[in-house]
């Protein structure tokens, strides 16, 4: 296979091994070829006497580039996750095989570990034996089964260590294991966890955070075999571990779990391929349940992993709405206060009980968005319409607010419903939100974390943290309390998966809570996603989720492909594919220009590129088409649609359209 992007070219060609290179050339090897008069990279798929019927001389292998990187089980996963979302190879190839470096090949291998493998915990009603079967999926692990399961992992729960005992338990069987997680924090925490269920040397970390030595060291240490268990983020699920039993991920709603690369392929999904392909064991982990996850066990694919009501009844937060109807009773301003009487008393006593508090925030800064105080309009510049924001005190127009588009200050605003000129944060900040608590409790110490500045945990004693989604750091003995702030400007973004998300990021900051600990959601109490965050349901509302999209077409009850390009572009891509004719076409609608640039912009994100590397085209203005299939046409959707990409790449077509199978956001 040659390493250009050419959806045309996505097909192996025949040259030929000079004897001098016989060695040096195996499959899996990095290779240099002559491809259209430039010399290029390519991949060596397989070695054999060549294709009879061809009379001409085949051109040689120029040089042989290092050691063979490629394994067979990892071509053929990088062929299964092309063809499953319309991509190339190559483009596969580029997210599973990292850059080469020449002293990471010639440096001294490790020693293998001559320590024993530590003998597995006494995890008699602890671990996997608070989970019903949960001891007999390690077992099926450990005895090399495909057991595929969906993880409901308990408040609280050491969730490293549990996937470290899953893969301590495939080592045992003699198979190896990749584990993935979303980021550079979940990885330090389940890297400790597997020095400490597996000993020193026998696994390795891979993430992008490491340099390109490290990383390809790495990486070769787990293709020659000297390390049998990989942990890292979205890469790491290419690891060519030889032997898999167990394929694990955590938190598979996160969406940094979704490749921003060309073909944009989920690690779940690419797991789940892997899983099928080599006949390994799948953990889909997490507090909550994402829809996709969901059809899995409703198909009878994966089978559910959770513990029993009365396990999760002494595991479990106290869960409470400041929307309730006896809070509204007793505080009837709590609808639209933003620290209700509940949540400032709630706090209070875990201070005075000596215990850390976590708030939660949906975003990080000051006042990042605003409306009028009185009705709510949310604020626009009369320039461009563009949203206005500010980091003052937002009482009304001046100097510190101004347009987040065009920049231009809103020095005398007036609401165009009620003509008054008073403003209001639509959702403000962590760091506002952090000097509001600081305000209200004054003698407590106030930490924040979000953005560049993430803090990894927290000592046990009274202290008020303010953290973004995903920045909670962990408390050394549990929060005492938690706040969940501003419940509505997350349910009420405009995304498909709004209310999924949402309740992943409450359950997330929610199960750093001590057992019966009090966790306040600001929140109307009769919200489904409400509900189920009080029953620690994840599995219901998953379930309730995709019921909806089953109803609706949506994803993943459907397959879906979203086009985005030029519009003469994108009718030319739907002409040249032959689309299934199951299929329905939703669209086009033209693109604010908030998402794809100013017009005349360069290239598209995600387009593919000439031999050289540089984008083609004119970016704007840019349409979007999805083109929505049964599921059971999702496979030929997928080879239509790279069909008819291949067409216009040979016809040279200057506009690229980027295609996205199965794309996070729809609406």
């Amino acid at each position: 296979m040659v390493d250009v992007p050419l959806a045309h070219l996505d097909r192996p060609f025949d040259y030929a091994v000079p004897v001098e290179l016989a060695e040096a050339v195996q499959v899996g090897s990095r290779v240099r070829v002559r491809f259209a008069g430039r010399l290029v990279d390519a991949y060596v798929l397989t070695l054999g006497a060549g294709d009879p019927q061809f009379g001409g001389t085949l051109l040689p292998i120029q040089r042989a580039v290092g050691e063979a990187v490629l394994s067979i089980e990892t071509s053929r996963l990088c062929r299964a996750v092309a063809d499953r979302y319309a991509g190339s190879f190559v483009d596969v190839v580029r997210l599973a095989v990292p850059p080469r470096h020449g002293g990471a090949e010639s440096a001294p291998r490790p020693p293998a570990p001559i320590d024993p493998l530590p003998e597995p915990h006494d995890e008699t009603g602890a671990g996997w034996g608070r989970y019903v079967h949960g001891r007999q999926f390690l077992d099926a692990v450990r005895e090399g089964k495909a057991a595929r399961a969906a993880w409901s992992a308990l408040p609280g729960e050491d969730w490293a260590a549990r996937m470290a005992d899953a893969a301590a338990a495939a080592l045992r069987g003699g198979r190896g294991s990749t584990l993935v997680v979303p980021d550079a924090r979940d990885l330090a925490r389940l890297d400790a966890a597997l020095t400490h269920a597996l000993g020193k040397g026998r696994h390795v970390c891979l993430s992008a955070g490491l340099g390109p030595s490290a990383r390809y060291r790495r990486f070769l240490a787990v293709k020659r075999g000297d390390v049998q268990v990989v942990a890292g983020t979205r890469a790491a699920a290419y690891a060519p571990v030889r032997s898999l039993g167990l394929a694990a991920i955590w938190d598979d709603g996160d969406d940094v779990l979704a490749e921003q690369r060309s073909p944009y392929p989920h690690v779940r999904d690419v797991l789940a391929l892997r899983s099928t392909l080599e006949g390994a064991a799948l953990l889909i982990g997490g507090h909550a349940r994402t829809a996709e996850t969901a059809m899995l066990v409703a198909s009878g694919w994966a089978q559910p992993i959770a513990a029993s009501r009365a396990v999760l009844r002494t595991a479990a937060p106290s869960i409470r709405a400041t929307g309730d109807d006896v809070e509204l009773a007793r505080d009837p301003g709590a609808v639209a206060a933003r620290l209700p009487s509940l949540a400032w008393r709630t706090a209070r006593e875990a201070l005075a009980a000596g215990r850390p508090v976590l708030v939660q925030v949906p975003r990080s800064g000051h006042l990042l968005a605003l409306s009028c105080r009185f009705d709510g309009t949310p604020a626009r510049c009369r320039h461009c319409a563009g949203p206005l924001s500010g980091r003052g005190s937002g009482a009304s127009g001046g100097s510190a607010i101004q347009c987040r588009w065009c920049g231009r200050p809103a020095t005398d605003w007036q609401c165009p419903a009620c003509g008054r000129n008073h403003l209001r944060a639509g959702v403000i900040g962590a760091s506002r939100t952090a000097e509001e608590i600081g305000r209200a409790f004054p003698g407590a110490t106030v930490r924040q974390s979000g953005g560049d500045a993430v803090i990894d945990s927290v000592p046990d004693g009274p202290s008020i943290v303010v953290a973004t989604p995903g920045a909670e750091p962990v408390a050394d003995a549990g929060y005492g309390a938690a706040l969940l702030l501003d419940g509505w400007a997350m349910l009420g973004r405009a995304d498909l998966r709004a209310g999924e998300e949402t309740l992943r990021r409450w359950m997330g900051a929610a199960a750093l809570v001590r057992p019966g600990g009090p966790v306040i959601v600001g929140a109307d109490a009769a919200i489904p996603v409400v509900q189920a965050l009080i029953r620690w349901d994840a599995a219901g509302f998953a379930d309730r989720e995709l019921a909806e999209r089953i109803e609706l077409g949506f994803p993943p009850a459907v397959r879906m492909a979203s086009l985005t390009g030029a519009p003469d572009a994108i009718r030319e891509l739907v002409e040249a594919s032959r689309l299934p004719a199951s299929h329905q076409l939703l669209g086009p609608v033209p693109l604010p220009a908030v998402e794809h640039g100013p017009r005349g912009a360069r290239g598209l994100p995600g387009a593919s590129r000439d031999p050289q590397g540089a984008a083609r085209g004119d970016a704007g203005p840019l349409e979007r088409l999805l083109v929505r299939v049964p599921r059971s046409d999702g496979v030929a959707l997928a080879t239509a649609l790279h069909a008819g990409a291949a067409t216009r790449s040979a016809r040279k077509a200057a506009d690229p359209v980027r295609i996205e199978l199965d794309p996070r956001q729809i609406i």
